[in-house]
């Protein structure tokens, strides 16, 4: 799924907390997972000034960035870190491993070629799904439809709890930007094969 995704969907799900800074690890804990990618993109790009198609297709898979990666979607790395929060008793800390540990269970049924090794380091076990949520080649279109219906009962269901102006204004401009997307490939198939 995409990052912004993520944010707004767990957001749904743990709304119900009674902590004032549950919604900040929350959306922390949404985000954290995929924080080493773009970490790495900017280095990629910007640092290592690498073009996009070498970024993409060679640099990401080279192993050690494929660890950090796969390190950060580990079911049993964000359960060792929640235990030892839950130990501890920081309660913020446990939210947000709870938070990545949904967005690793979401991101898990929706990876094709770009799959987790979810169990990273016990195993190299990685689920190929045949749905995508963005490759064309593997039902993509559906599965972006799903992401995008999803996105839009969450932010149904949160957007009156946000207090924020700039909360709700980034909620609706991920929900306008997912919905312009996938109208504009959905009438751009519909173009190209009529």
């Amino acid at each position: 799924m995409n990052t912004p995704s993520h944010a707004i969907i767990n957001l749904a799900i743990f709304h119900h907390l009674p902590l004032p800074q549950a919604n900040l690890a929350i959306l922390f804990g949404s985000v954290l997972p995929d924080l080493p990618m773009f970490g790495f993109y900017l280095w990629a790009k910007y640092w290592r000034q690498l073009p996009a198609n070498q970024i993409w297709s060679s640099t990401y898979f080279q192993p050690a960035w494929q660890n950090l990666f796969h390190g950060f979607h580990s079911f049993p790395l964000i359960a060792i870190g929640w235990l030892i929060a839950y130990a501890c008793g920081w309660k913020i800390a446990q939210i947000v491993f709870i938070s990545a540990f949904f967005h690793c269970l979401f991101d898990f049924p929706v990876h094709n070629s770009d799959a987790h090794r979810h169990f990273f380091p016990i195993s190299d076990y990685r689920f190929i799904s045949p749905i995508s949520y963005w490759d064309p080649q593997h039902y993509g279109a559906i599965g972006a439809l799903v992401e995008l219906i999803c996105v839009l009962i969450s932010t149904a269901r949160i957007f009156p709890l946000v207090e924020s102006w700039i909360g709700k204004g980034l909620m609706l401009s991920v929900n306008g930007f997912y919905l312009s997307i996938y109208i504009y490939f959905y009438l751009r198939a519909k173009l190209w094969f009529s």
